[in-house]
């Protein structure tokens, strides 16, 4: 099977000068493309000065992550790609382990390794950890983080398991499922698109795997920070999104408890002075509103499967309420 490593970028020139030269270094025989969204920096000169066996797709307009990846991945032929953040330190061995599922098990067709914190080794990273869950209102969680809790690493997550999404910071995925499912959804821009791109799969009977003796290193926030109003806006309307296009429980009720929810966090933001993050709450609504047609239409394309999804019932009660702040506990 051939594989495809490919890297978005985005006025992200000292993260290719960090990162670049160890995914170089561990992965030997797989082409690497790196996809240039725009940059206004001297990355893609960069590029061609220093590594000018490396593939360079130049796009024309920052697509962002969705589209840019959707728009590059047609210029590429593989049969397996690696969708791979700028800000990712990889490993020694990390694709084989991945690549020997994808050759022996028809079924699996999205795959993420262990992802752990680069600047802090011994601990999960956020936007992935040990594989990724989701409870029935959309709130994502892993294995290894729960909200802001991260685990240290302790071998806990050494194994192979059956997950429900795979992060985006290091996402493997067959090009016959990509073009199945029609890559990501254009209009996410970023965050959370691969969330719904799973949700997608899974409706559709796809399994996806995380693969604990693969390891990544994350740095994290490299794009849009947590203290970033447009990440608010984007995480909170792009959730309301993927739950009317995949959610096969009661829309209705699980629309309604979401939107109370956010409401309560947007006055949580208000009380702390945080108006902007508020702001990005009440826009992505007004935003949701305006889409709703567009994704009732596309829920209908979607889901396909009688088979309900086993999901959490609601991860907020679970780690507010019940003051559970690990996987383990949450899952006994």
């Amino acid at each position: 099977m051939k594989l495809a490593i490919v890297i978005l970028n985005w006025n992200g020139k000292e993260l290719l000068k960090a990162f670049l030269p160890s995914v170089i270094k561990h992965s030997s025989n797989n082409e690497i493309y790196v996809v240039d969204n725009a940059s206004t920096d001297s990355s893609v000169k960069f590029l061609e000065l220093n590594y000018p066996h490396i593939n360079c797709i130049q796009l024309k307009h920052n697509l962002g992550f969705a589209a840019g990846y959707n728009e590059s991945l047609k210029q590429i032929n593989a049969d397996v790609y690696c969708l791979l953040n700028s800000d990712v330190e990889v490993t020694k061995n990390w694709i084989s382990p991945i690549m020997d599922v994808f050759k022996n098990e028809n079924n699996t067709h999205i795959i993420q390794p262990k992802i752990l914190d680069y600047k802090k080794k011994n601990y999960f990273e956020y936007a992935g950890a040990g594989g990724g869950f989701i409870d029935k209102l959309g709130y994502p969680y892993c294995r290894g983080r729960v909200f802001n809790s991260i685990e240290e690493d302790k071998g806990q997550y050494n194994d192979r398991t059956e997950i429900f999404w795979a992060s985006g910071a290091c996402f493997f995925i067959t090009a016959a499922c990509y073009k199945h499912l029609g890559g990501f959804d254009n209009t996410f821009f970023a965050h959370m698109e691969e969330i719904d791109l799973c949700w997608r799969a899974k409706n559709k009977g796809y399994r996806i795997e995380y693969i604990g003796n693969s390891t990544v290193y994350h740095v994290g926030g490299a794009s849009l920070n947590n203290y970033n109003p447009k990440k608010t806006y984007l995480n909170f309307r792009n959730s309301l999104y993927s739950l009317v296009k995949n959610t096969q429980h009661q829309l209705i009720t699980v629309i309604y408890l979401r939107l109370l929810l956010d409401g309560i966090a947007g006055l949580k933001f208000l009380f702390q002075g945080e108006l902007n993050h508020t702001f990005a709450i009440v826009k992505a609504h007004l935003n949701f509103y305006q889409a709703l047609p567009r994704l009732i239409k596309l829920r209908r394309q979607t889901i396909k499967t009688s088979k309900p999804e086993n999901l959490h019932p609601s991860i907020v009660w679970s780690y507010f309420v019940l003051k559970i702040k690990h996987y383990s506990k949450l899952h006994k």
